[in-house]
């Protein structure tokens, strides 16, 4: 007996269990009320039964062979495969139904031939009907799975892509604010500003792209990523970051907020002039907001301008991980600057 995968456990299961109700409603509603001696029934319904159970296995083997052929020649095949097992199902019974009562050889009657052969065709049409409808059910499931897994594996594929997307063009802007630092000979910011960006680069490194951090988590990268901008911007920017109490522990997917905030520094910062950025995390009802506005340049009325890779990059990766749950929005205040709301949904959000 193969029971090394579930599909097997499933058929023994199913086989078993149902020659044993087989057996059971036998003898309660054809071997009790026909008043046979108990010596003789009993070994006889034993008899039936396992000739029965051993009958379909052969069938289940024929009928595995059988699926290899074209339609046609299969579904003859089956008929002709089942009315054979019905006529050799039908002789078993009866004959040693016969050699119990001690008559070596005793002719079916047509009356008896035609309830003995109608009986068993009847079962073991019954058992090939909930063998193929099973077996249907068991492989348009797999399929089913196999399709989820497929989808499932490219989501995460496509996820990782978009989260290790930031982490090039996250560095290069840094490096660069770096060198710019040097080159104006300011060792000591220069030094600040390396330390913090070990500190992004670990935390880059050793965070899996498809984890999701606390809010508290993804705040203290971010104020990490902001205390290197401040080096860069000094007076120039000043940042608001403001948690609503209880939603510190929800989940979000790492490196959410920082792509905003960064294309807000390189795309909304005007030359010779003051920037503030405010963060504003709050919970409304069963919906985390997380809104990020500036008071920089704004928006441009060309659609094409998409604010470098960070926008695009945070709607693709919401649509992936939540759907249509989500929602992302974007527009520019009536005072001037920018702003972006992102919308999730708190379950699923939960440690």
């Amino acid at each position: 007996m193969n029971t090394s995968n579930p599909r097997s456990q499933l058929f023994w299961l199913f086989q078993i269990c149902g020659w044993l109700v087989y057996a059971i409603l036998t003898e309660l509603m054809i071997k009790v009320p026909s008043n046979e001696p108990w010596a003789i029934h009993i070994p006889h319904l034993i008899i039936d039964t396992c000739f029965g159970f051993l009958i379909t296995l052969f069938l289940r083997k024929v009928f595995t062979y059988l699926s290899l052929l074209e339609f046609k020649l299969k579904v003859a095949l089956h008929i002709v495969v089942v009315i054979s097992a019905t006529l050799i199902w039908t002789q078993i019974k009866w004959v040693t139904l016969q050699w119990f009562y001690g008559n070596f050889w005793l002719p079916m009657s047509w009356f008896d031939f035609g309830t003995w052969t109608s009986a068993s065709l009847t079962m073991l049409s019954t058992w090939t009907a909930f063998y193929y409808g099973i077996k249907i059910y068991l492989d348009n499931l797999e399929q089913t799975q196999k399709a989820a897994e497929a989808t499932h594996l490219a989501k995460e594929s496509q996820l990782k892509m978009l989260r290790y997307q930031l982490n090039p063009h996250f560095m290069f802007n840094s490096i660069n604010a770096i060198c710019t630092l040097i080159l104006k000979k300011e060792s000591l910011e220069a030094v600040k500003m390396l330390e913090k960006l070990c500190d992004l680069l670990r935390h880059s490194l050793y965070t899996d792209p498809l984890e999701k951090v606390t809010i508290k988590e993804e705040i203290a990268i971010l104020r990490t990523y902001l205390d290197i901008e401040k080096c860069r911007f000094a007076d120039k920017l000043s940042v608001n970051i403001s948690v609503e109490e209880g939603c510190s522990e929800l989940l979000i997917p790492s490196m959410l907020i920082q792509p905003l905030v960064e294309n807000a520094l390189k795309h909304g910062m005007a030359a010779d002039k003051t920037m503030a950025i405010t963060i504003v995390i709050e919970k409304s009802k069963n919906t985390l907001i997380i809104k990020v506005s500036d008071t920089g340049k704004g928006f441009t009325h060309n659609e094409s301008t998409k604010r470098g890779i960070g926008l695009a990059n945070c709607e693709q990766r919401l649509k992936l991980i939540y759907g249509k749950a989500q929602r992302i929005e974007k527009g520019n205040h009536s005072s001037g600057g920018a702003w972006v709301c992102m919308t999730l949904p708190i379950n699923g959000l939960n440690k």
